[in-house]
């Protein structure tokens, strides 16, 4: 992977739907060349997919949460494979830090977020701690 490698990564991460002839012109090269060093980024597994982002609120999603799990040792893969389970759920990440597991939920409401987390998540075996983080305005 070289440096035109990376910008085309850059561009396609700040507009995925970007032609190759506009990322051509762009970085002074060739449609083709473009072509084909993104079927190699692909094939390679560098670029896993185009997908839209989605404001939540739009499609009456009003609660968005970032929230870690903290899980008995034993049951922490089992955990992030059932919390993978749930629509609501969008994200599930395994970390380091504060929590073992983080995840993004979104929910309609509070009351759905709150039902969801104390009588669907809450219930699976191995959970410890749930700290949900409400986010208020996404910067960037």
């Amino acid at each position: 992977m070289d440096e035109k490698d990376l910008k085309i990564i850059e561009i396609l991460m700040r507009d995925g739907r970007k032609s190759y002839t506009d990322i051509a012109r762009e970085l002074g090269t060739s449609e083709s060349s473009i072509r084909k060093r993104v079927k190699k980024l692909e094939e390679e597994g560098v670029i896993k997919g185009y997908t839209a982002i989605i404001d939540p609120s739009k499609i009456g999603y009003n609660v968005v949460a970032l929230t870690g799990f903290d899980t008995e040792p034993d049951k922490f893969l089992n955990v992030a494979k059932e919390l993978c389970k749930f629509p609501e759920v969008k994200k599930v990440f395994t970390s380091t830090g504060d929590h073992m597991i983080m995840t993004e939920i979104w929910a309609k409401d509070g009351k759905e977020f709150s039902d969801l987390i104390f009588n669907k998540i809450g219930k699976i075996e191995g959970i410890k701690k749930i700290c949900p983080a409400i986010i208020l305005e996404q910067m960037k």
